[in-house]
């Protein structure tokens, strides 16, 4: 593999990851909503599900996907159903002025759960399976090292360069939400915010082709 292809590839990776996309909302709106740790969370989980794309092309499961229509689009919908649900469940706990000491107390379980929440919308984002069908292409070098080795190394570049981005993102957004604590009102608001984020994510992505 050519180390001019791979320099270009990150580079393209970093431009990438500036501008903002439904990753980058999803990893704002835990982080506004759940702090510091929830933004990083998100931001592992996202990178997690970037892993399994990696692994999933590298096998030749995107092409698979691509000559299947409709299967690409029933990922769609349930990208966009769990995005819808998860604002449901935002809005709601954002509603209940105990879900917020309850919250305290289940930390742990509670990142989990975006970590998990994270991973699942990759997954079901269709655009990454595109992206490994139309833009890692490119930087594919004839000869030399199989396909899928080149696949799983400009795939790692990504996952590290979208980690580190993402990770700053979710700590700033998460940095935000600590100073606005102590006020429950306004915390609420963030919750809403956060709920009005999923439910847009959602609808763009039933709406885009």
């Amino acid at each position: 593999m050519e180390l001019g292809a791979l320099l270009g590839f990150a580079g393209a990776c970093v431009v990438l990851n500036l501008v903002p996309g439904p990753g980058m909302m999803f990893i704002i709106a835990h982080g506004v909503g759940g702090g510091r740790s929830g933004g990083v969370a998100a931001a592992l989980g996202m990178a997690s599900g970037t892993m399994a794309h990696t692994v999933a092309a590298a096998l030749g499961l995107s092409a698979l996907l691509r000559a299947a229509p409709a299967a690409l689009e029933a990922v769609k919908i349930a990208g966009a159903v769990f995005l819808l649900y998860l604002a449901v469940s935002t809005l709601i706990s954002a509603r209940k002025p105990a879900a917020l000491a309850a919250a305290r107390g289940s930390r742990r379980s509670t990142l989990r759960k975006t970590y998990l929440s994270a991973v699942l919308t990759n997954l079901a984002n269709p655009k990454v399976v595109l992206f490994y069908l139309a833009f890692v292409p490119q930087f594919l070098t004839p000869g030399g090292w199989a396909v899928s080795a080149q696949i799983l190394v400009l795939g790692a570049v990504l996952i590290v360069i979208g980690l580190v981005m993402d990770g700053a993102v979710g700590l700033a957004a998460g940095t935000f939400s600590a100073l606005v604590l102590r006020k429950p009102k306004f915390q609420r608001r963030l919750k809403e915010f956060s709920a009005v984020i999923f439910g847009g994510l959602a609808l763009r992505l039933l709406t885009e082709n």
